[in-house]
């Protein structure tokens, strides 16, 4: 029955039966209006009122939890889903909404999947210009510079060696930038050895990064270690600029779920900031793979960010 109808007839309900019970009650009206008459009818016309209101908080309940639903739906945390209640035309919208949401976060795993392939491929394409051409132009002036320094005079000596240092170091850094836009080390070594290399490259004076990698871990698909990777990368760069964070611990481990990697800081905390591109990349990341992630306070304090990620019974480990 659709809506209109539905609340035509129980305004109509409740309006009979107050007609009925006014018709066929002892209650009279004089003229004027008797005080007890009025206090009578008063106490009627509220009652009919409250009624009304109960059918009706009854009837519109669904539409309600729709509302919340819609208030509070976000496409990066799927699964969130109306519960389906009513009769006609609410269910039937609340179904459409379900339906919808099924299919905007389909939408969005695809083109974020496609988006993220295109920035592997370009990472991978940058990463490979500077190793190949500026990479070799470097190293081709290092060795330049060693054969010029060898004729120079002493003055000028000490000022090539500088240069070369200079260079040197530019060399290094185009080298760590590649490193981190080709991840080469996950391919080649795995994903606990990659891991425990960016332990390492992220640990510096002010903050010690301590990786802790279990054993015989089960074994994952080359896009879930691909996620794993950069969503641990990502981790770590917050927590290097942002978090002020002495101490960060990575961890990669067994779960009842499947694996779990984890990064705890002891930094400064979220403190309820907005989420930037760099969280929701990793949210989207987690998504393309089925992965569960969640990002909060720690234990102790600073923040921590944990990535949960399905595997398939088949593929644990005993």
């Amino acid at each position: 029955m659709p809506l209109f109808w539905r609340i035509f007839l129980l305004n109509a309900v409740v309006l009979t039966i107050a007609a009925v019970l006014l018709l066929l009650g002892p209650v009279t009206v004089s003229t004027p209006v008797l005080l007890t008459e009025a206090a009578i009818l008063t106490a009627g016309l509220a009652a009919m009122l409250v009624a009304n209101g109960v059918l009706l908080r009854i009837t519109l309940a669904p539409l309600q939890r729709l509302t919340r639903a819609m208030t509070t739906t976000d496409l990066l945390r799927p699964g969130n889903r109306a519960a389906a209640g009513g009769r006609g035309e609410i269910a039937e919208l609340i179904t459409t909404f379900n339906t919808m949401l099924d299919r905007l976060e389909a939408e969005r795993t695809a083109s974020a999947a496609a988006a993220l392939s295109a920035q592997e491929a370009e990472r991978h394409r940058i990463a490979q210009e500077l190793h190949d051409e500026i990479g070799q132009t470097l190293t081709a002036a290092l060795l330049e510079l060693k054969r010029v320094s060898g004729h120079a005079p002493p003055a000028v000596r000490e000022e090539l060696r500088q240069i070369q240092e200079t260079t040197r170091t530019s060399l290094d850094e185009i080298r760590r930038i590649a490193r981190r836009l080709r991840p080469g080390v996950l391919e080649e070594l795995g994903l606990a050895k990659a891991l425990k290399a960016l332990a390492s490259e992220f640990t510096s004076p002010l903050a010690a990064v301590r990786a802790r990698i279990d054993a015989d871990l089960p074994v994952l698909s080359h896009d879930a270690e691909l996620v794993v990777y950069r969503v641990a990368q990502e981790s770590l760069t917050n927590a290097a600029r942002h978090s002020g964070a002495r101490r960060v611990d990575l961890t990669l481990g067994h779960t009842p779920a499947g694996v779990e990697l984890r990064v705890r800081d002891d930094g400064c905390g979220i403190d309820g900031a907005a989420e930037g591109t760099g969280i929701q990349g990793m949210r989207e990341r987690a998504l393309l793979v089925g992965a569960r992630l969640s990002l909060g306070p720690g234990p102790a304090g600073g923040t921590e960010m944990r990535l949960t990620v399905p595997v398939p019974t088949s593929h644990r480990s005993d």
